[in-house]
């Protein structure tokens, strides 16, 4: 350690304190991000197979919000089924149920496109993760 004028001690590498906590700061946000998920099945291989909602409760031009999984699936057109993480890429609010093929953010109002999940009004500018699935039966699948 070596000494400042002010009589602080500062460590031989030339790193103060405040130095030192801003890296610890910027350490803890990055794990942080590396917790959020994508929202995609490679990420979440126990969703692979896994029936997340019936067509029937999948209305054309609708959805639903399954919200125990933070999914919501879409039927933009007939017999064509989408799936996207149910949590808004602003600020990490819980997306409505969709409704005339567009999925919307109670919280800042972003939309969203129910084809896509690309955002389509913000403030969210970036897209909802995308899941893949098929109709098998009666049942969405995750695949």
């Amino acid at each position: 350690m070596t000494v400042t004028e002010r009589g602080a001690a500062m460590p031989e590498n030339g790193l103060g304190r405040r130095e030192m906590l801003g890296a610890a700061g910027v350490a803890a946000c990055g794990l942080a991000l590396a917790g959020c998920g994508t929202g995609d099945a490679q990420t979440q291989p126990s969703l692979k197979g896994k029936v997340i909602a019936k067509t029937a409760d999948v209305p054309v031009g609708g959805g639903k919000v399954i919200e125990d999984l933070k999914i919501v699936v879409t039927q933009p057109a007939q017999g064509v089924y989408k799936a996207f993480s149910a949590i808004c890429t602003h600020k990490g609010c819980a997306v409505s149920t969709p409704k005339d093929n567009v999925i919307r953010c109670a919280c800042h109002g972003s939309e969203f496109a129910a084809d896509s999940g690309n955002a389509t009004k913000g403030p969210a500018t970036a897209p909802l993760a995308a899941f893949q699935v098929k109709a098998e039966g009666d049942g969405i699948v995750i695949v």
